[in-house]
C-alpha cells in the first residue's frame, strides 16, 4: 500500500498544481474585468503569456542546472548568469547609448544578445564543469567570483554613464512582472517551445545525469555533448526570462525545491512540470492578488525575492547541519 501511495504521489501533486494554475490563470483574466472584453482579453492575455513564459523559463533552467551540478542550492542566478546578462545590457548602453539602442529592432537585439550570452556562458561553464573534474566547492567559488566580477564591471560602467541613460538602464534591469515587453512575446514563445521540445527529448538522459558524471558515462551517455546542450538551453532560458521581466535571483531556487518536496521523486518527468506549475501559481496568482487586492502597492518581484532568499538561507542551514 505504501509503495502504491508513493507511486501515485507525483501524479496527485501534479493534478493539484495543474488545478491551482488553471484557477490562477482564470482569476487573472477575469477578476475585476470591466468594460470592453475585446480590449480586456487581448491586453491581459499578452501579460499572461509573458508570465507563463517566464515561469517555464526560470523553473526549467533551475531544474536543469541543479541536475548538472547535482546540488539543489545552486541556480543559474547564484552562479552569475543574471550578472552576465546585466553586464551585457550595461555594456550595450555604455558603448551605444540608449538613443542608438532604441533604433535597433527589439527582436533582433534580443536574438543577438541571446546568442552572445550563450557563447559567453558556454565558454565559462565549459571551463567550470567540463575541462576537468573539479570539486563542487571550487565551482561554487568560481561562480560567485564571476558573478561579483560581472556586477562590479556593470557598476563601474553605470557610474560613468550619463544620468539620463543610467535611469533608462535601471528601468531595463529592474525586475517587473507587470510590464512584460509585448514585442518579444512571439520570438520568446518560439524559443521556449523549441527548448521545451528539446528538454522533453532529453528526459531519460536527465534522469541518468542526475546519478553523476561517472555513472552517466558508464551507462552510455555522451556526457560532454549533453551537458553543453543543456548549458545552451539554460543560457537561452535565462535570457528569455531576464529580457521579459528583468533579473530574478532566488525565484528558481524557490519553485524548484518546492517541486522536489511536492512530488517526492527526482524523476524529471515529474519535477520539471511541477516546478513550472509552482512558478505559474506564484507569478500569475501573486500578480492577480497584487493588482486586484492591493492595487499595485508593492512589487511582486520584491515579495518573491524575499521569500526565495529565506528559502536559500534555510537550505544552506540544513546542509550545514548535515
Amino acid at each position: 500500500m505504501a509503495e502504491k501511495s508513493s507511486r501515485q504521489r507525483p501524479r496527485i501533486a501534479l493534478a493539484v498544481l495543474a488545478v491551482a494554475a488553471i484557477v490562477a490563470m482564470a482569476a487573472f483574466m477575469t477578476v475585476g474585468a470591466k468594460g470592453n472584453w475585446d480590449f480586456v482579453l487581448p491586453f491581459r492575455g499578452g501579460k499572461l503569456l509573458g508570465l507563463l513564459l517566464v515561469a517555464y523559463a526560470v523553473a526549467t533552467a533551475t531544474v536543469l542546472f541543479q541536475t548538472i551540478t547535482r546540488n539543489r542550492i545552486l541556480t543559474p542566478a547564484v552562479m552569475g548568469f543574471d550578472s552576465l546578462y546585466v553586464a551585457l545590457q550595461t555594456a550595450l548602453v555604455f558603448f551605444l547609448g540608449t538613443r542608438d539602442l532604441a533604433n535597433v529592432d527589439m527582436r533582433l537585439r534580443f536574438v543577438l544578445e541571446t546568442l552572445l550570452m550563450v557563447t559567453m556562458s558556454m565558454a565559462l561553464f565549459y571551463w567550470l564543469f567540463l575541462s576537468r573534474q573539479r570539486s563542487l566547492h571550487l565551482v561554487v567559488l568560481a561562480g560567485v567570483v564571476f558573478g561579483v566580477f560581472f556586477r562590479s564591471l556593470s557598476h563601474m560602467m553605470q557610474r560613468i554613464l550619463d544620468p539620463n541613460e543610467f535611469i533608462a538602464l535601471q528601468d531595463m534591469l529592474f525586475a517587473s512582472f507587470n510590464t512584460v515587453d509585448q514585442q518579444l512575446l512571439a520570438v520568446s514563445s518560439a524559443i521556449v517551445l523549441v527548448t521545451a521540445y528539446a528538454s522533453r527529448r532529453l528526459l531519460a538522459k536527465l534522469d541518468v545525469l542526475a546519478l553523476g558524471r561517472d555513472v552517466a558515462i558508464n551507462l552510455g551517455i555522451d556526457y560532454q555533448r549533453v551537458v553543453m546542450l543543456l548549458f545552451a538551453m539554460i543560457a537561452i532560458l535565462v535570457s528569455v526570462s531576464t529580457a521579459l521581466v528583468g533579473p530574478v535571483t532566488f525565484f528558481g531556487l524557490l519553485v524548484a525545491n518546492l517541486a522536489y518536496q511536492a512530488v517526492g521523486t527526482d524523476r524529471h518527468k515529474y519535477t520539471l512540470p511541477a516546478a513550472t506549475l509552482f512558478a505559474i501559481v506564484a507569478l500569475v496568482g501573486g500578480q492577480t492578488v497584487l493588482e486586484r487586492v492591493f492595487g499595485f502597492d508593492t512589487a511582486l518581484s520584491i515579495i518573491i525575492e524575499f521569500t526565495g532568499g529565506i528559502a536559500f538561507m534555510l537550505l544552506l542551514y540544513r546542509n550545514l547541519k548535515r
